[in-house]
C-alpha cells in the first residue's frame, strides 16, 4: 500500500494506531503494519483517536455522558422531553427547553423525563431564563428544580445573578470526605460577553449570600462554602446562534472568555481549573466541532440543528422550513419578551414574513405612537397582521398581562403606547407558538429561532441520509459531528506532522450509524 493509501486509511479510521517511520529523504512516513510489503520499523506510533476523548474527560465524568456533547435546551419546549431522553441515551448531555413555560408543565416534563432514564442516567437538566417581565417566576421553577431532583441547570438570558440562582447551587455544596469542595447541583451558564460570565466564575456575593441565610434558604455552612468556589463550573461560550445571540464570532468569544476566567481565578482565588468552558453557536458540522476542541472547548453545544430534529417540538411545517435554509436565510427580529427594550433574536428568514412584520411593529412603538393615533391605513395593517382587530387582541393580551404582571397592565390601561407594545409583543410571542403547532394560515408568521449554522448544516447533509428532515435524530447528528470531528482532528494531527494530507482528506460524509455503535 503506497503512503497516499496509507494516509487515507489512517485519516479514515481513527480509532486504530499510526505506526509512522522515519526516512532520510521523505521525512515521516505511515506505515501499514498489516502490509507484508512493508517491513520499515516504526520510530513513532501515534495512539487512537475516539469521538469521547474529544474535549475534557473530567466534564464527562462528572455529568455522567460519553461524549463532552450538549443538546442544547431549545425554549417553551422545542427540546422536547422526547429530545432529553434520546439525548441521554445517545451519550450526550440533554436540556430540557422550560424556559417560557409554566411551573405545572414544567414539572409535568420532569416526570416524564425521570420515567424515561434510571437513577444512574444524570446527564440531563432543564433551563432557567432570567425573567425580570415575571416577578416571582424564577423563585417558583427553582423551587421546583430543588423539590424534583433537576441538578443540572442551563442558565440563560441572565446579565447579572439573581437570588434564586444563587440558591439553586449553593443549597449543593458541601464537602467530601476528603475535604473538597463537591457540588450536587450544577449550572451551566451561557454567557456571550466577558463580563457576564466574570459574576457566573466569581464565588456568590456575600450580600446575596447573607440574604440567603437570613431567610433560611441556604445554612451558614453553604454560605461559607459557596463564597470560595465559582458560582458555575460550566460556562457556555453562546457566539453567533439563533434566538437570543450578539452575534460574537466563536473565534474571539472562546479565547475572550478564557482570559476572563483566569482574571477572576486571579483576582478572586478560585481555581482556574474548576471552571470549564463549553462552546455553542455555529456548531453544525464535524469542522466546527473539531475547531471548538482545539481551540480548548471542554465541550460542545449544538441548537439549532436540533431543531429540524424529529425529537423536537417544533411542528413538521416548521422543521421543512428549517431543512430548506442557507447559511443567509437568517435575520434580526424584535424579542418578545425584551421588546421594549430593543433586544432582538436571530430567526429564519426565508419562508416567512415574521421578521419584517416584528421590526415594523417596533418601529412603530419607538416612534411614541399608539393604535389610536395612527392613520387608518397603518391601522388596518396592523389588524392584518394580527389576524384580528386591534381592540380583539388587546383583551387577549390584558387578560394574560392582569394575571402576570398587574402592574404592567394598569399601567397600559392608561398609556396607549404601552398598549401597542403589549399587543406587539404577544404577536411575537405567537409567532413562536404558531410555529411550534403548525397553526395553518399562519406560515409567514411564523417565528423559528435559528442561526446561520443551520444553513451549513444543510448543505453538508445534501446528498446524505441526514437530508430528509425524518432521518434526522439527535443521535445521528451528534454521532456524525462527532466522528466526523475524530476524522478531521486525525487529519490535523498528520498535517502537523508534516504529512501531505490533502485538502479534501479534511472531509467526512454523513453516514447512518446502528443503535449498537
Amino acid at each position: 500500500m503506497g503512503v497516499s493509501e496509507n494516509l487515507k486509511k489512517a485519516i479514515a479510521f481513527p480509532r486504530e494506531r499510526v505506526a509512522l517511520s522515519h526516512t532520510p529523504l521523505s521525512g515521516l512516513t505511515i506505515i501499514d503494519s498489516e502490509d507484508g510489503a512493508n517491513t520499515s520499523v516504526p520510530s513513532t506510533v501515534l495512539p487512537p483517536i475516539y469521538p469521547e476523548w474529544l474535549g475534557d474527560r473530567l466534564f464527562a465524568h462528572t455529568h455522567g455522558c460519553r461524549f463532552n456533547y450538549v443538546v442544547g435546551e431549545m425554549a417553551r419546549g422545542i427540546a422536547t422531553t422526547r429530545m432529553v431522553v434520546e439525548a441521554v441515551k445517545a451519550g450526550c448531555v440533554g436540556f430540557y427547553g422550560s424556559a417560557g413555560l409554566s411551573p405545572d408543565v414544567i414539572e409535568a416534563g420532569i416526570a416524564e423525563i425521570q420515567s424515561h432514564l434510571s437513577p444512574a442516567q444524570t446527564a440531563w437538566g432543564a433551563n432557567l431564563i432570567h425573567s425580570p417581565q415575571q416577578p416571582g417566576y424564577e423563585a417558583r421553577v427553582v423551587d421546583l428544580f430543588l423539590a424534583k431532583g433537576v441538578k443540572r441547570v442551563s442558565a440563560s438570558a441572565f446579565m447579572k445573578l439573581s437570588v434564586d440562582l444563587v440558591r439553586y447551587t449553593a443549597v449543593g455544596l458541601s464537602r467530601a470526605p476528603d475535604g473538597a469542595i463537591q457540588r450536587a447541583n450544577h449550572v451551566f451558564a451561557k454567557v456571550s460577553r466577558a463580563e457576564v460570565a466574570e459574576p457566573f466564575m466569581s464565588p456568590a456575593p456575600a450580600k446575596i449570600l447573607q440574604e440567603l441565610v437570613a431567610r433560611g434558604a441556604i445554612t451558614a455552612e453553604q454560605a461559607e462554602l459557596a463564597s470560595r468556589v465559582s458560582v458555575a463550573a460550566e460556562i457556555t461560550a453562546e457566539s453567533d446562534s439563533g434566538g437570543h445571540t450578539d452575534n460574537r464570532p466563536a473565534s474571539t468569544l472562546f479565547p475572550s472568555l478564557v482570559l476572563a476566567r483566569d482574571r477572576v481565578a486571579a483576582r478572586t482565588g478560585v481555581d482556574a481549573n474548576a471552571i470549564r468552558i463549553g462552546l455553542a453557536g455555529g456548531i453544525s458540522t464535524p469542522m466546527a466541532v473539531a475547531a471548538a476542541f482545539q481551540m480548548g472547548a471542554a465541550y460542545v453545544l449544538t441548537g439549532s440543528v436540533n431543531q429540524s430534529a424529529v425529537e423536537s417540538g417544533l411542528s413538521d411545517a416548521g422543521r421543512r422550513l428549517l431543512a430548506k435554509a442557507g447559511p443567509a436565510d437568517v435575520t434580526m427580529a424584535p424579542a418578545a419578551d425584551m421588546f421594549e427594550q430593543g433586544v432582538e433574536v436571530q430567526v429564519l428568514k426565508r419562508g416567512t414574513l415574521f421578521a419584517m412584520r416584528g421590526k415594523r411593529l417596533h418601529a412603530i412603538y419607538r416612534s411614541g405612537a399608539s393604535y389610536e393615533t395612527l392613520c387608518q391605513k397603518d391601522q388596518d395593517w396592523i389588524d392584518g397582521v394580527l389576524g384580528e382587530p386591534f381592540d380583539a387582541a388587546w383583551g387577549r393580551t390584558y387578560a394574560y398581562i392582569a394575571q402576570a404582571n398587574p402592574a404592567e397592565a394598569k399601567r397600559a390601561e392608561t398609556d396607549g403606547n404601552k398598549r401597542f407594545a403589549l399587543v406587539a409583543r404577544r404577536y411575537l410571542f405567537m409567532g413562536a407558538q404558531w410555529a411550534r403547532e403548525g397553526t395553518p394560515g399562519r406560515e409567514m408568521d411564523y417565528q423559528v429561532w435559528c442561526g446561520p449554522a443551520m444553513g451549513v448544516f444543510n448543505e453538508w447533509a445534501v446528498g446524505s441520509f441526514l437530508e430528509p428532515v425524518e432521518n434526522r435524530t439527535v443521535k445521528q447528528i451528534a454521532w456524525n459531528l462527532l466522528e466526523g470531528a475524530a476524522h478531521i482532528t486525525r487529519a490535523g494531527q498528520l498535517r502537523a506532522l508534516g504529512l501531505p494530507v490533502a485538502p479534501t482528506d479534511f472531509n467526512y460524509a454523513p453516514r447512518q450509524f446502528a443503535d449498537a455503535e
